[in-house]
C-alpha cells in the first residue's frame, strides 16, 4: 500500500473509532445516569440530563481521541507511511 491508502485508512479508522468511543460513553453514561441518579433530581432537572450526558460523551470521547492520537504519534513516524492531507503550495 502507498501513503495515499494508508492515509485514508488511518482516517477512516480513526473517525469510526471517535464514532463507536462517543456511542459506548454516551450509553455508559445513560446508564449510570438512569441507575443512581435520576431518581435523585426533580423532573425539571431530569429534562437537561439527557443534553449534557450527550455533551459530556463527545467531551470524552474527544479527550481519549486526543491522547490516543499523541500515543500512536509517539510510536509511529508519520512522515514514514502516511502522506499530508494538507500540501503548501510553496512546497510542490
Amino acid at each position: 500500500m502507498n501513503k495515499k491508502v494508508n492515509t485514508a485508512l488511518f482516517i477512516l479508522g480513526a473517525t469510526l473509532f471517535n464514532i463507536l468511543f462517543t456511542v459506548l460513553s454516551f450509553l455508559l453514561l445513560l446508564v449510570i445516569y438512569t441507575r443512581f441518579i435520576m431518581h435523585l433530581l426533580p423532573e425539571g432537572g431530569q429534562a437537561w440530563s439527557f443534553s449534557l450526558i450527550f455533551i459530556a460523551a463527545i467531551a470524552i470521547s474527544f479527550i481519549v481521541y486526543r491522547v490516543a492520537l499523541k500515543l500512536l504519534l509517539k510510536k509511529v513516524p508519520m512522515e514514514k507511511y502516511f502522506d499530508p492531507i494538507i500540501v503548501s503550495r510553496r512546497e510542490k
